[in-house]
């Protein structure tokens, strides 16, 4: 396989209730990340598009095609992916994987939602459509009832008791928020407390409502090529080193493995074996934290901490700038947003950018940051994992 750089990135703000459409939300972000790449609309050879929802929340599909004309690419391949919540991750594997191959020598892939669109109402059902429609949803189990349950267990395997659990867990919201204050792209762009996580609105138990993500829009896309297209154009470019994909099935087959997400172990051993690195190697980490046990249970799945001992991270200010392991730097979901068929390419977005030192003017620099790891999770354990790095 060929080397593969990210060359530029764009993402719009995530906000609720954007006046834009999914379309125009892409459009702005993919001709960012090509202005940034060095270049035109015409050089790009093909599309891969993560969308979840355009079809019940604006009665739009075919999301791919009418972005490609959009942007002065009409007659370019274009492709969508549906991977729930790892959509755009999704897409920026195969587009990687296109690349690699030698088939494509410069190819765009990018994600976009417009979820608010929706209400409360429609957004949760269409979401909860991404677990096990036959059994799961009739059951009562959303996706805050799965992570609340899932709490529960974990505070029962590792003999963590709930009420630290739960202390651990409104760490992880007041970090997102601490970071998420000084991403202009942010959704949320305030601090909070522990006591006001603590006192929140009881969302499912024990999740109060700081610990969940919000419904969000926006869009974000980057332009990858081949190595030797990526020196000619950019003066940093950012390898993508290693992919990795695993899926789950429904949480019933899981049993066996919960409170762990068994395919996110699967899958960064197959980012970490093709990149030849391991968790002691990253540098910065984006990973899916839709809910704040999510996070501890994420950490401790791609290697940073023991099984049990991912909460005392937060707790010691690991995951900090000048920490063990800062992760979620840009916010993560809980403050940046997570417009769903958008985030894993806002997570590489990120990465792509603390990699070659651009946020000191944000005050959120990872310094010297060379290695990252993008975690994205999918409906009930869809995993993808890619791991980019600077020379």
């Amino acid at each position: 396989m060929r080397k593969v750089a990210v060359l530029g990135a764009g993402h719009t703000k995530f906000m609720f209730d954007s006046p834009k459409t999914e379309i125009e939300m892409l459009a702005e972000a993919s001709m960012d990340a090509i202005q940034e790449s060095n270049l035109k609309s015409k050089d790009i050879q093909a599309i891969f598009c993560g969308n979840v929802l355009g079809d019940f929340s604006e009665g739009q599909g075919m999301v791919q095609s009418y972005l490609a004309d959009d942007i002065g690419c009409f007659n370019v391949p274009a492709s969508k992916f549906e991977g729930a919540c790892a959509s755009a991750t999704m897409a920026i594997r195969d587009a990687f994987m296109w690349v690699a191959s030698g088939f494509y020598d410069i190819v765009l892939a990018g994600g976009t939602e417009k979820a608010t669109a929706m209400g409360t109402s429609l957004a949760t059902r269409t979401f909860a459509m991404f677990g096990d429609s036959r059994y799961e949803y009739p059951a009562g189990f959303t996706f805050p009832g799965v992570f609340g349950m899932l709490a529960h267990l974990y505070s029962d395997q590792y003999k963590v008791p709930l009420k630290k659990l739960k202390e651990q867990m409104a760490l992880v919201s007041v970090q997102s928020h601490y970071y998420g204050k000084d991403n202009p792209n942010a959704q949320f762009r305030k601090e909070i407390t522990v006591e006001q996580v603590l006192k929140g609105f009881m969302v499912t138990s024990p999740l109060q409502l700081l610990d969940c993500c919000p419904f969000s829009d926006g869009a974000a896309a980057i332009v990858i090529a081949s190595e030797d297209i990526a020196k000619k154009l950019v003066s940093k470019p950012v390898y993508i080193a290693g992919v990795g994909q695993a899926s789950a099935g429904k949480i019933s087959s899981q049993y066996k493995y919960l409170p762990r997400i068994r395919s996110r172990e699967i899958s960064v051993k197959q980012a970490y074996d093709m990149a030849g690195l391991g968790p002691k190697d990253i540098d910065v980490c984006e990973l899916h934290d839709c809910f704040s046990i999510a996070s501890i249970i994420a950490a401790e799945g791609l290697g940073f901490a023991e099984l049990g001992k991912g909460g005392e991270l937060w707790e010691k200010g690991e995951t900090k700038i000048g920490g063990k392991i800062p992760i979620n730097i840009s916010g993560g979901l809980k403050s940046k947003g997570h417009p769903i068929g958008a985030t894993g390419a806002s997570q590489v977005y990120e990465i792509a950018h603390q990699l070659r030192g651009e946020l000191k003017d944000q005050g959120r620099q990872v310094e010297g940051a060379k290695v990252g790891l993008v975690d994205t999770l999918g409906g009930d354990g869809t995993i993808i994992n890619l791991i980019l790095k600077v020379d």
